[in-house]
């Protein structure tokens, strides 16, 4: 826990302007600082939760071509916004704005809550988010706590738990720095903004540029020489690791392919994708797409050689994934385990959204075209 002393050592008084100035200065020209739309600002903070801004960039930039309004997101079709969303991860949130953007035409009449009670009643929006949004869209001094907030509140303070032990005292100090008034600052935006930009330019997990920040001199970790060390880390878990057979199930006259879409709930709900399943014990892999492909769809495939292998992490396992070609022999394909089944050909795959991993199964597709031969 923070003591009372430890928080009482950071002047707000000196933090708050002399951030303000710096990002004046310094601060990133990012697309939606350039706006007050909420539904642009609500669109941004969803796609940067676990992401990093350089891989977002383009992402809201085809989203906003794509669904310009909030309105345009509301009536969009799930598979058009899944589709937008395709590489970007962490699918849920494409999901949860979609949902959200409906309900928000039946709750707010169509216009973003202002209030924060309403606002956390929205699907994929927790106290961070919230904060960002109604700050940059609003002006409110509302608190708020990503990973770059989290290690800079961390080092100022030489934090001797890792953040999240503290979690709560750190909510209370980040609160107490954006409700600070002065002349400088008319609401929460621009300091909220300058607190992220802080932890992502300068202030970064290895080699803090301590010379350059703005609130070197207070930094009580800078000040023992010990910012290298902070935040503290909780020890890394393993991952656990699948090993996953995946079968690209080619028609008779071997032109199509056969995906399945997956249902609503999960990680990858409403994605498609190439049918397959877990490997296990003492199995080998053709054995296992036999099976899978038995138990998922109800049919019979001839297993043949092999297309690839790849290792994809996610945040919370590893996967293998183990490709192999394969031939539809007899039975009608059914929805045992998914949504939706299509046979489709390889310029249709691109028309699907799918989960990043068979993206990579999709381009090597391509490169070697129809499976003219298959009997």
């Amino acid at each position: 826990m923070i003591s009372t002393l430890e928080m009482s050592t950071l002047d707000v008084s000196k933090l708050n302007p002399l951030l303000l100035v710096w990002y004046a200065d310094r601060g990133r020209d990012l697309p939606w600082r350039r706006t007050r739309d909420p539904y642009q600002i609500w669109v941004s903070e969803i796609m940067l939760q676990q992401t990093q801004v350089k891989t977002v960039l383009p992402y809201f930039a085809r989203w906003l071509t794509t669904f310009p309004t909030l309105d345009a997101l509301a009536s969009a079709d799930s598979q058009d916004v899944l589709k937008s969303w395709e590489g970007l991860g962490y699918y849920a949130r494409a999901r949860n704005l979609h949902r959200s953007a409906q309900i928000i035409i039946e709750k707010f009449g169509g216009v973003f809550p202002k209030r924060y009670e309403d606002a956390m009643t929205l699907p994929g929006i927790g106290r961070t988010t919230a904060g960002g949004i109604l700050s940059s869209a609003f002006g409110q001094a509302l608190p708020i706590m990503d990973g770059n907030v989290k290690r800079v509140l961390a080092r100022m303070i030489a934090l001797d738990v890792p953040p999240n032990r503290a979690i709560d005292d750190l909510w209370q100090l980040s609160q107490q720095l954006v409700e600070y008034p002065n002349a400088k600052q008319a609401s929460g935006r621009d300091f909220n903004q300058a607190f992220m930009d802080l932890g992502a330019t300068l202030c970064t997990p290895k080699s803090p540029s301590c010379q350059d920040c703005p609130w070197m001199s207070q930094c009580k970790s800078y000040n023992l020489g010990i910012q290298h060390l902070r935040p503290m880390t909780e020890p890394k878990k393993v991952l656990p690791h699948k090993i996953i057979g995946v079968a690209v199930i080619w028609d008779q006259p071997g032109t199509r392919i056969l995906i399945d879409k997956r249902k609503p709930e999960g990680m990858f709900g409403g994605l498609w994708e190439f049918p397959g399943g877990k490997l296990e014990a003492r199995e080998t892999i053709p054995e296992c797409i036999f099976r899978e492909i038995q138990e998922e769809l109800g049919i019979e495939i001839a297993v043949e050689e092999a297309l690839m292998s790849l290792d994809h992490t996610y945040s919370h396992f590893k996967v293998t994934l183990n490709v192999h070609h394969c031939r539809y022999v007899k039975g009608e394909p059914m929805t045992i385990e998914c949504d939706e089944i299509k046979w489709v050909t390889l310029d249709e795959l691109s028309q699907y959204p799918f989960p990043k991993a068979n993206l990579h199964i999709i381009e090597a597709l391509q490169k070697l075209g129809p499976r003219l031969d298959c009997n």
